[in-house]
């Protein structure tokens, strides 16, 4: 093959952007994806809506990443959220702005997304080959070709646009950070973020099914508080997962060596006194009822058994009998019901790979190796995550849209 300004290996969100940038830019580009069609976990992201982006500032997008969000400086303020909504809307995808300024396609459909960018590779002349890279060759001027099944392609510049472990059905399968290895960078442990947790607490199993709306869920991290939010969650039969336990693992960063809990406050809307006025109500009302029988006004039907049982309430108890002690043992469980943490559920399951390729190493000017000229790097293979509300998507396009507009051409 002849020589190619810049081989792209990936065709996920990362690389499919930097393909058709590159290429738009009149390099000649070839994009590497196994897959028979382009973009395939982003397809099913955002359980298949796709939040593009979240519309907030640099600064903000900087707060949302709990690692080296500092790295980002530079590229989200070369391609911003507002420069990504431009760019998909002037693709011919309507965006709307949800709760929490999460923004998805109008459409609702994430192949949207991922259509937009698989036409723009075409119309800008990407070259995209269905083969798998095998590794990349380097000498002492930098990077001299990609190494595929089928043979080399000769190169200028090549991107590691591979994404991280989670859905390794989707052909995130590691190689990028093998392939880095290889060249000679650093990559960091990786781990689960975004992602379900399992818990030892056996009601979690006997609830499993049922979810919780309107609950306000706080995590600690060694007794010491490091995230509460409003919203949803679910009861498994490992433990819990839902929109809110997603975000709160991707705080949880030291499983191994501190202990994680959480606590729900099932009636948030409610202070502890009023809550007590309301649960006198409804023992009054049902006055002649065992106290397994009061709760159902309260608490859904596959909650209530647990709730009995951690008051410590005797189940066959008048509710006419019940103190206020047991009460207020009853309030304390409603605004503070615990589940324990015994870790995340495998890699393969989180919606995004904590750790990677490190920082330390990529110039974030332009996302090009500080080890090997001409290599570069963007998206989820970068040991760079965010907690969930479009920032991971966003951390994929701003690093794209960097690399694909540093690459190395004929003349330098």
């Amino acid at each position: 093959m002849s020589m190619a300004d810049a081989v792209i290996i990936g065709g996920g969100a990362a690389g499919t952007l930097c393909a058709a940038l590159a290429a738009g830019r009149g390099l000649r580009t070839v994009l590497l994806e196994p897959n028979r069609e382009l973009g395939r976990k982003l397809r099913i992201t955002g359980k298949g809506r796709c939040n593009v982006t979240n519309d907030c500032t640099p600064r903000e997008f900087i707060e949302a990443i709990p690692g080296d969000g500092r790295f980002l400086q530079s590229a989200v303020h070369r391609f911003s959220a507002q420069d990504a909504m431009a760019f998909f809307e002037s693709l011919g995808v309507p965006l709307k702005t949800e709760r929490g300024r999460r923004v998805f396609p109008e459409s609702d459909k994430a192949g949207d997304i991922a259509g937009a960018l698989t036409r723009l590779c075409h119309i800008n002349g990407v070259e995209i080959l269905h083969e798998k890279a095998k590794s990349i060759k380097a000498g002492g001027g930098g990077v001299e070709a990609v190494i595929t099944g089928r043979g080399e392609i000769p190169c200028r510049s090549a991107v590691i646009c591979t994404g991280g472990l989670s859905y390794p059905g989707t052909g995130s399968t590691g190689d990028g950070y093998r392939m880095a290895r290889e060249l000679g960078h650093a990559v960091n442990p990786c781990r689960p973020s975004l992602v379900p947790l399992e818990s030892g607490d056996a009601y979690c199993r006997d609830m499993q099914g049922f979810s919780l709306r309107n609950v306000t869920l706080s995590a600690y991290e060694d007794g010491r508080l490091i995230y509460r939010d409003l919203g949803e969650m679910l009861f498994t039969h490992f433990g819990v997962s839902g929109p809110l336990v997603l975000s709160a693992s991707a705080h949880m960063r030291n499983f191994g060596k501190s202990e994680y809990r959480l606590s729900i406050d099932l009636k948030p809307g409610l202070d502890e006194k009023k809550l007590d006025a309301r649960i006198l109500r409804d023992l009054e009302k049902y006055q002649n009822r065992e106290f397994r029988n009061c709760l159902n006004d309260l608490a859904g039907r596959a909650m209530v058994p647990v709730l009995v049982r951690l008051s410590g309430i005797p189940p066959e108890e008048r509710a006419n009998s019940v103190t206020r002690e047991q009460r207020a043992r009853l309030v304390s469980l409603f605004k503070a019901f615990p589940v324990s943490v015994s870790g995340p559920r495998p890699i393969a399951e989180a919606i995004v790979t904590a750790g990677g390729v490190s920082t330390k190493e990529i110039n974030p000017r332009t996302m090009m190796s500080k080890l090997v000229p001409g290599l570069y790097f963007a998206g989820e293979v970068l040991d760079l995550d965010a907690y969930t509300g479009g920032y991971n998507l966003q951390i994929a396009w701003s690093t794209a849209y960097v690399a694909a507009n540093s690459l190395r051409t004929e003349e330098e």
